[in-house]
């Protein structure tokens, strides 16, 4: 027996087991990935060689990566706190204000489980949002590990032996894997150049939490607080990637790429899987042709049957000696319809 639908509930038996069996499932593993490029050396680094004294990665060791201006552990509290701050207050004003392309019906399931518009729509854009910052992650680290660029400072964290190189001009091409005799993990950490994670990451949350406050936040009687929001968003991020280039952690053409791979994500996501944070509009049925009446906005008045003089001079023709023969009649072709009021005036 089919359940009857009421105004504001949609039944739907798909997605639970879409959530636990298909999403949950991707997400997990998205996390596995990036764990394992993150803490592990399941994926070994691309070993580049160098020229001999090349000043390109000849910059001073900055030191690790906690006694930077900008941490990695401030980067990631922020890329998680403001976008999650941001969505949950923006959706509770939106669902509070009833804004236009907010509401959404309220999912039951099996008769027993009811899933809120507000939380359905919480969970979804804090959850597709997680999942790009893991693939994010996923897309710098692969970069890394593929390409093995070096850092400005990696001749600094690498410290060859020249004299036992035999380096005898700048010219000379190093491709000796045990050339380096500083700490091993510096020196791994060093070949990690391009794409910049940090400045992927910083760029990704920033455009996701600025198209949501562009797409989502409705401010009536001020036009600057949007813009104000975005574009301080947006300086943080640039930001961080300057700090990047003047640390020599990264060079420019590193973050430039970070720059371009959360951008794009962020972007992607946003536009084709959660639809500009709208709802999913039902596509309307073609309107319907309307009659003269409704176009001209007068009474319209059909003309009547006519004789044709033609048919007449023919049927003349055809029997001359029937004085009986009654001609054709017929309807104009086609049937004119006219406004009442031009018949009037011709009268």
């Amino acid at each position: 027996m089919a359940v009857e639908e009421k105004p504001g509930v949609k039944s739907s038996s798909s997605i639970v087991p879409c959530f636990l069996f298909v999403e949950l499932v991707i997400m997990a593993g998205t996390v596995l990935l990036a764990y394992y490029f993150e803490y592990t050396d399941t994926f070994p680094v691309h070993v580049q060689g160098f020229f001999c004294y090349d000043k390109t990665f000849s910059k001073p060791y900055p030191g690790p990566d906690d006694t930077s201006k900008i941490p990695p552990v401030l980067i990631y509290s922020l890329v998680t706190a403001i976008p999650t701050l941001t969505i949950l207050v923006g959706e509770l004003c939106a669902f509070f204000t009833k804004a236009e392309g907010t509401q959404e019906k309220t999912i039951v399931t099996a008769d027993c489980c009811y899933f809120n518009p507000l939380l359905r729509r919480i969970i979804r854009f804090l959850g597709v949002y997680a999942f790009g910052l893991f693939t994010t992650t996923i897309f710098a680290n692969a970069g890394q590990v593929v390409t093995g660029n070096q850092t400005p400072h990696f001749l600094s964290a690498c410290r060859p032996n020249y004299t036992a190189l035999g380096c005898q001009s700048t010219m000379q091409y190093i491709t000796e894997r045990r050339a380096c005799t500083g700490n091993p993990l510096i020196v791994m950490s060093a070949r990690k150049s391009f794409p910049s994670k940090d400045a992927a990451l910083s760029v990704y949350s920033a455009v996701y939490t600025v198209m949501y406050v562009t797409l989502v936040f409705k401010t009536k009687g001020t036009r600057l607080t949007k813009p104000t929001i975005s574009l301080t968003l947006l300086c943080l991020a640039m930001l961080v990637g300057v700090v990047r280039v003047a640390e020599y952690r990264n060079h420019w053409a590193d973050v430039l790429a970070g720059f371009f791979t959360g951008g794009a994500i962020a972007v992607f996501l946003v536009t084709c899987v959660i639809n500009n944070f709208q709802q999913l509009q039902p596509s309307l049925p073609p309107p319907r042709s309307q009659r003269p009446e409704s176009m001209l906005g007068m009474p319209m008045v059909t003309l009547p049957c006519v004789e044709s003089p033609l048919e007449k001079l023919r049927g003349d023709l055809r029997s001359p000696r029937s004085h009986d023969h009654q001609p054709y009649r017929f309807p104009a072709t086609p049937d004119v319809l006219i406004p009442s009021r031009s018949i009037s005036s011709e009268v």
